[in-house]
């Protein structure tokens, strides 16, 4: 999150700023597969990066 509060979600996603929303949600499916709970128990690291990845979705 920058200064003023803004946070990149397409940096987040690891997008392309003009990418389609077939690209928008390729890319949170993936990342959410990798850092949902369920697959990874315990980790709060990965719960948190699935709640980031979940809020730029």
């Amino acid at each position: 999150m920058s200064a003023n509060g803004y946070r990149d979600y397409f940096k987040v996603l690891g997008v392309e700023r003009g990418a389609d929303a077939d690209a928008v949600k390729r890319a949170f499916r993936k990342l959410a597969r990798q850092y949902h709970p369920d697959v990874n128990p315990g980790d709060a690291g990965a719960e948190a990066k699935f709640k980031e990845v979940s809020e730029a979705y």
